[in-house]
């Protein structure tokens, strides 16, 4: 049995996001030393006492992938081998996800291995969010916790009343999509892509759906060099769309994907930070929702031994509200920031002007 109370620690990849969720959660991140000798190896050295605790480690697997996914790996079996009473490895974004399957003579699945090596490890359970595809789930032999940023997403684009909306994606994320689509009460239509050998582009067979004179909302699961969604935007030109806006839940943005899309008539790109956006990639047509909430409620019910799939059916509109936090401040539909406060229905206390009293009220874990 692991004790009464959890810990968060993050490594490098992007510790940012970490400190977020620690304050959603009412607390610190907890204290490791994560960094390379001149040879490049990584050491890590837990700096508390993490015997039988029950262990947060939040490490999305991003730029510098390889670098992300060896920090992880070591760090669980630092934590391991101090006696931690349980690790759940939190990967809001999962690298090599794409290598899922044996598509062509003689290659790996890497999604697999990145798994067996997280299992092997010592990681007792995953807490991941939007796969690549849903199978991946499958690879590991370990409890996995697979969230969605489909309802946070969806949730932006209602509160921009948009009118004459159709929902576009590619054939593997269609299962997703479909949900945005009906939360925002709006048609599907689905593009056919065929990717070029190993590129990273795609050739666009056809648009399946009426996207004539409508406001047309592209939905994916990862924006990476955005060959694909460029030419999607243009496809959806020649077929008469009025405006069009993207929205991914990973914002990778490898080289060239930000002079693509700043090149591009997409009025708006709407991404999560699951996977932390430089500056020098901050367009102004880009914004960001930040997942700290979702993850940290996902944390609070995984050591409470709550429900984490009530987050999507029974208590879809808190989900849903989640999106309007930012770092203890409460947005406005406008982008502006107001005092933290509850989501409606909890907001029953004078201390809805206090962040930090609201922090320690709504997610106390002690």
């Amino acid at each position: 049995m692991y004790a009464d109370q959890f810990e968060i620690y993050h490594g490098n990849a992007n510790p940012e996001l970490a400190r977020k969720i620690a304050r959603w959660l009412g607390t610190e991140c907890g204290k490791a030393e994560v960094f390379q000798f001149a040879n490049e190896n990584i050491f890590v050295k837990i700096l508390d006492n993490v015997r039988e605790k029950d262990i947060f480690l939040i490490q999305p697997t991003c730029h510098p992938v390889n670098q992300s996914i060896m920090e992880l790996l070591i760090m669980i079996d630092a934590f391991k081998r101090a006696s931690a009473g349980r690790i759940t490895a939190v990967i809001p974004f999962y690298a090599y996800g794409r290598s899922d399957k044996k598509d062509q003579p003689r290659v790996p699945i890497t999604a697999r291995l990145i798994a067996d090596m997280i299992t092997v490890a010592g990681a007792d359970r995953v807490l991941t969010m939007d796969l690549h595809q849903g199978q991946i789930q499958g690879f590991f032999n370990i409890p996995v916790d697979e969230l969605t940023a489909v309802h946070m997403l969806s949730r932006y684009f209602i509160d921009k009343n948009l009118d004459d909306v159709v929902v576009v994606t590619d054939l593997g994320f269609a299962k997703r999509a479909r949900t945005f689509a009906e939360l925002i009460d709006a048609p599907l239509a689905i593009i056919e892509k065929r990717r070029i050998g190993n590129l990273d582009r795609a050739e666009l067979m056809n648009v399946i759906g009426e996207v004539r004179g409508k406001v047309a909302i592209i939905v994916d699961d990862e924006i990476d060099t955005a060959g694909t969604l460029t030419e999607i935007v243009r496809a959806l030109e020649r077929e008469g769309v009025t405006d069009i806006y993207a929205c991914a839940t990973h914002g990778v943005l490898s080289d060239p994907a930000v002079d693509r899309l700043r090149e591009s008539n997409l009025r708006e790109i709407v991404l999560t930070d699951s996977v932390p956006l430089p500056a020098v990639k901050r367009l102004s047509k880009i914004t960001t929702l930040s997942v700290a909430p979702l993850i940290g409620e996902a944390i609070k019910r995984i050591h409470r031994g709550e429900s984490v799939g009530a987050l999507f059916s029974s208590e879809v509109s808190f989900t849903q509200e989640m999106l309007l936090w930012e770092d203890g401040q409460q947005r406005h539909g406008d982008g502006g920031t107001a005092p933290g406060r509850l989501p409606a229905g909890d907001d029953d206390d004078d201390s809805e002007d206090d962040p930090v009293a609201l922090a320690a009220m709504r997610r106390g874990h002690r």
